[in-house]
């Protein structure tokens, strides 16, 4: 007999619960291989997220778990089960890491602590320090043809707990052309500041202990652990309530980008497909490299088969930002819409009347091809969904 409607799960969390205890019964003491398909398994909307079609036939059987759980005419779930694992050892080339010092003891400024309020009316001006960044452009095949040193300005925002800091980037203004394919349309961008890497765990769980804005944060939502890692698996209203804490607790405005600044600050000037060129390399970002690009233009390289740390690769964009191909997806405040038709020409978000309508997704991932990379490919899902490669980066606005 069919569940009643009022025993179905309510939300993605319950439905891996229940998954998971079906498979513990079906499936005991799972491989590496099954324990990988079960991680991939979640629910995706409309838009690719670059998935090989190969070996189907474990998703076949995660469709019949979820019919024995009862979801099948539920409508929630597309379980998509994909086994990236080689058969051999693949040769990986790990990064070189990158000195952050996102942990860094300072000393405390008690004024600093969260719920001083008269501490947050008067912070209001930041104190931009230079940094210099590397910037290279690549071949065809994905080779390095000149690597340049370039300098910018940033600031860091101190979030009030032993020294871990968000490193904000001056981005100028501009106007630029938004190269989607189905449509094209010159869009201004105001000066802003923008993370210098991915929000990162460390980050993360300092912010997660702060008070409550509108909803509970999980202080350790990631599956792959490192405080200097990329947090993961965050929805759009987890991404929006960091936003809100960090807000109330520095007395700044930050928010998630807009997909056009978001984009903006990608390109940092470039109209290739990437901010390389028109290639990439796994030497330079972190995506499955065993898989071409979606025109099979692109080299193959290594897949890692997991996040890495931000900045680890010490190449940045023509603005300062690392990361911005690949490693996590990053969620940007707008609706989704099919094209950029009627949206807004001054860069601002463009929303829909509806809260809980998909949002926008941008960047690629670890787990994607580089075709899902390239700075104009746009993605989306709904704004409740979490993923062991979505995250995030942020704003904030000029003061």
């Amino acid at each position: 007999m069919a569940p009643l409607v009022s025993q179905r799960p309510r939300n993605t969390q319950e439905i891996l619960q229940q998954l998971a205890k079906l498979e513990q019964v079906m499936n005991p003491a799972p491989s590496r291989r099954q324990v990988l398909s079960k991680i991939l398994s979640t629910r995706f909307k409309g838009s690719s997220i670059g998935l090989s079609n190969t070996k189907l036939t474990r998703v076949l059987t995660k469709r019949k778990l979820l019919k024995a759980a009862g979801f099948g005419s539920v409508g929630l779930v597309l379980a998509t089960v994909i086994d990236k694992l080689s058969d051999s050892p693949s040769h990986t080339l790990t990064p070189n890491p990158l000195t952050l010092n996102f942990t860094q003891e300072v000393e405390k400024d008690k004024s600093l602590s969260p719920g001083n309020q008269e501490v947050k009316a008067r912070v209001t001006n930041v104190s931009l320090q230079d940094f210099e960044f590397d910037v290279a452009r690549v071949n065809p095949q994905g080779q390095i043809t000149n690597r340049n040193r370039h300098q910018g300005k940033f600031f860091k925002e101190n979030l009030g707990n032993k020294g871990v800091m968000l490193q904000m980037v001056s981005i100028p203004g501009g106007t630029f052309t938004m190269a989607s394919p189905a449509s094209r349309q010159m869009v201004t961008v105001k000066p802003l500041y923008m993370g210098k890497f991915s929000v990162t765990q460390a980050q993360w769980k300092v912010v997660a202990s702060l008070p409550k804005v509108s909803r509970e944060l999980d202080s350790d939502p990631s599956h792959f652990k490192g405080d200097n890692l990329p947090v993961e698996q965050i929805s759009w209203y987890d991404a929006v309530e960091f936003c809100a804490r960090v807000s109330q607790q520095t007395g700044r405005t930050y928010r998630l980008p807009s997909e056009v600044e978001w984009e903006y600050a990608c390109r940092a000037g470039t109209t290739t497909k990437f901010h390389f060129g028109q290639a990439i390399t796994t030497n330079l970002a972190n995506y499955d490299g065993h898989q071409t690009d979606t025109d099979g233009s692109q080299p193959k390289g290594i897949f890692r088969e997991k996040t890495t740390t931000v900045g680890s690769f010490q190449v940045a964009n023509a603005f300062g930002l690392y990361d911005m191909h690949g490693n996590v997806w990053e969620w940007c405040a707008d609706h989704w819409h099919e094209n950029h038709q009627g949206a807004p020409s001054d860069g601002s978000a463009w929303l829909s009347k509806n809260e809980d309508r998909d949002r926008l997704l941008r960047g690629g991932s670890w787990l994607n091809s580089s075709g899902y990379c390239h700075s104009d490919y746009r993605n989306f899902n709904a704004p409740d969904v979490t993923y062991i490669s979505f995250g995030f980066r942020v704003v904030c606005d000029l003061i």
